[in-house]
């Protein structure tokens, strides 16, 4: 059982600034996301994408801006817990939430704040017969947390985009042996990545197979054989493997947040503008999975949320102690 101040649902740039607006204030922070990094949808989906609505940038890249959040709540010393999404919230009293994940991680904490984004971002998976059978360790995984777990295994990797190309390059000198299957001739990733793979493709270290989908999977228990399809001949062939990594994007969706009682419109939460609480006691929430009236789904206005939660947490942990704010001009960022 991990215990903090603070639970933060959501490891991106919100949820970041959050901790550090906690941090202002000596509240300790655990942030909980289901990517296996920090930073949302700006490092998961366009890391190399400019922004340009970054008081103070310019311009500046997605994964710079993560990076820097990064850096600025280090002096506050959050734990992450990644690639792992919640599944259940107790609440046992006031100041006195337990979270528990899908890998049975448990979190004690004063408030909850979920900073979700969009929702939890959830695998898109392929439409095949008993790809379930094979989940939860036997064999199949939709997100890769440690590539060593993978090192002289048998690898089949599906998806033509850059987590697809980037871990097959990767895995090429870890794994015995890596297949990339993809429906088309043409790839989504970047330029580079193609052509690292098409080299890795032509020295045999990566089995390229074009213009064919996933059919069908089976094993004993554990996952033996992927059988895959070629869309233009429609010929089935069998491969040999100990796992199967379809790359096919994420979706998001609200997730078991759905069944908490809070507040729901339209697949967002409601909240209380004044400190963006929501109906249950202790619980917050910030970013683009809120909405009130006038809502603007703008990062720099999440950040604004963040800190007038951060507040409000304060002195719903610290009934009737009296806190005067000074500016970080006057009283530095001191670590904990």
């Amino acid at each position: 059982m991990h215990t903090t101040d603070i639970a933060i649902i959501g490891a991106g740039p919100v949820g970041l600034f959050a901790v550090f607006e906690c941090g202002l204030l000596k509240m300790r922070c655990h942030l909980i996301d289901y990517l296996p990094q920090a930073g949302g949808q700006l490092s998961e989906i366009y890391p190399k994408k400019p922004i340009y609505d970054i008081p103070g940038y310019p311009a500046i890249l997605a994964q710079e801006l993560v990076d820097k959040l990064i850096e600025q709540v280090k002096p506050f010393n959050p734990v992450f817990t990644l690639g792992e999404r919640i599944e259940k919230l107790e609440k046992k009293g006031e100041n006195d939430f337990v979270l528990e994940t899908n890998s049975g991680t448990k979190i004690n904490a004063k408030v909850i704040v979920i900073a979700g984004g969009l929702g939890c971002f959830e695998p898109r998976k392929p439409e095949v017969k008993d790809l379930e059978k094979f989940e939860n360790g036997k064999g199949i995984n939709y997100m890769i947390l440690d590539p060593e777990k993978y090192r002289g295994k048998r690898m089949v990797i599906a998806g033509g985009g850059d987590s697809a190309l980037d871990w097959a390059i990767f895995l090429a000198d870890v794994a015995k042996s890596v297949t990339l299957v993809h429906r088309s001739e043409s790839f989504r990733g970047a330029p580079d990545s193609v052509s690292k793979m098409m080299k890795l493709s032509h020295e045999g270290k990566i089995n390229l197979i074009l213009n064919s989908n996933l059919s069908s999977v089976s094993g004993n228990g554990l996952l033996q054989n992927v059988s895959i399809i070629n869309i233009k001949t429609n010929v089935i062939s069998d491969i040999e493997t100990d796992y199967l990594i379809p790359l096919f994007g994420l979706s998001p969706k609200l997730g078991p947040v759905e069944n908490w009682n809070l507040n729901i419109d339209k697949n967002a939460i409601e909240v209380n503008t004044e400190d963006y609480s929501t109906n249950i006691s202790g619980i917050y929430a910030i970013g683009d999975i809120n909405t009130y009236k006038n809502k603007l789904k703008l990062i720099l206005c999440g950040f604004h949320e963040a800190a007038l939660m951060s507040h409000s947490a304060y002195k719903y942990i610290n009934p009737g102690v009296k806190y005067t704010m000074k500016y970080t001009t006057v009283q530095g960022v001191n670590s904990f």
